[in-house]
């Protein structure tokens, strides 16, 4: 599947206009409702303490409005709102999945934002007709309950934005957003789609039909049992590799290819090409000194900026290796390993100090070394950039 995943990612991205300005799209949006709350809320005149109760009204009720739009014409296929569920289940739900739900470029938020004009149909089609029918009864209400119903709108984005960023994001590290983030991802599952967590903001409507569905992060295996005050070791080192951040990090992380250029990989037992969060390989190693076998669990895979994945070897050594890629130009690439180890055994992190530290150093530099020669003969260079192509 996620595979699958990044081959549509590749046809959607090539598909997107080469005018397309993300910056533009979430501005406007973010303009426009800010200006339609901001004349609405000008109508307002001595509001009275009941009158405020429109605001947490109106917001149960667009949350209530979102969750029947998200379920039934988000979901499932109606005539009328075909451009809808072809949008939101054919390209959203299959740019993002389980494990590669983070955006990897500031163009991916046309797959995540609404279509600009959509607020504009939101405003005049829904927003105007609700105060419009209310101000007959009441000014003061009818400008609160349409002015919420335009931050729900808002509101939505800006947290489907937040649910689509890198974990390591500081907004992503939010405990609300963390809680939505992993709602969101669970809804994203393919057997959950149709079925559990519409709810983006808040999942009142969720729990109130039943269909909030929660499922708790399962830790890395590798990080669940050790001590948290065992003392781990640290490393990292670099390289400029003249390929592309995409196609060197993808060849980095294609474990099967680790014994061509890692001088302690011997043997690689797994699937082929580039592995992505929550597939396992096993490997033999010899490092500083020693023989030995890992058991690997991939964290994170994002194609073109990080890779990263944990193991669990002999005598207690637990460690976590990560891959990151800065782009220096179009085919060049600063490529970044760091390794991070430690042992439960207390005898072998007296080794380790002693021995094992100093030669897997020299190894995890060599490493970059041979990284650097085997990615350049097994990543072709674009035709037009290819050494002997006239310009």
């Amino acid at each position: 599947m996620r595979e699958t995943t990044q081959h549509f990612r590749q046809q959607y991205r090539a598909a997107v206009s080469p005018r397309y300005n993300p910056w533009l799209h979430g501005g406007f949006v973010l303009a426009y409702g800010l200006l339609c709350i901001g004349l609405l809320c000008s109508t307002l005149s001595q509001v009275q303490p009941l009158e405020w109760l429109a605001v947490p009204l109106a917001l149960l009720f667009f949350n209530l409005c979102i969750y029947v739009v998200h379920r039934w014409l988000g979901h499932h296929k109606q005539r009328f709102a075909r451009m809808f569920y072809a949008r939101h289940t054919g390209d959203h739900h299959s740019f993002f999945a389980p494990g590669l739900m983070a955006y990897e470029g500031y163009r991916d938020w046309r797959v995540i934002l609404f279509p600009a004009w959509l607020i504009v149909v939101h405003s005049l089609l829904f927003a105007l007709p609700l105060w419009a029918l209310l101000r007959l009864w009441n000014g003061n209400v009818a400008a609160l309950f349409a002015s919420c119903t335009l931050l729900g709108y808002l509101a939505y984005e800006v947290f489907h934005a937040c649910e689509h960023l890198p974990a390591n994001h500081p907004l992503a590290r939010l405990p609300w957003v963390r809680q939505m983030r992993r709602l969101h991802e669970l809804h994203h599952r393919r057997e959950l789609m149709q079925e559990r967590n519409f709810n983006i903001v808040l999942p009142l409507m969720d729990w109130l039909f039943g269909t909030l569905h929660w499922q708790p992060q399962e830790p890395p295996a590798v990080t669940s049992t050790p001590d948290e005050a065992t003392p781990m070791t640290r490393m990292q080192h670099q390289v400029d590799i003249p390929r592309s951040a995409a196609s060197t990090l993808a060849y980095a992380a294609s474990s099967r290819l680790w014994p061509q250029w890692h001088p302690s990989s011997l043997k690689v037992e797994g699937d082929e090409g580039p592995l992505f969060a929550g597939q396992g390989f096993e490997e033999d190693i010899h490092a500083g000194g020693r023989s030995g076998h890992l058991s690997w669990t991939v964290e994170e895979y994002l194609p073109g900026h990080r890779w990263r994945a944990s193991a669990r070897g002999d005598h207690g050594l637990h460690l976590q290796v990560t891959y990151e890629c800065q782009p220096l130009g179009a085919q060049h690439t600063r490529f970044v390993r760091t390794l991070e180890y430690g042992f439960d055994n207390l005898l072998m992190r007296l080794g380790n100090q002693l021995l094992f530290k100093r030669r897997i150093e020299r190894e995890s530099a060599a490493s970059l070394l041979a990284l650097c020669e085997m990615a350049q003969q097994a990543i072709p260079l674009p035709a037009t950039e290819a050494p002997g192509r006239p310009s």
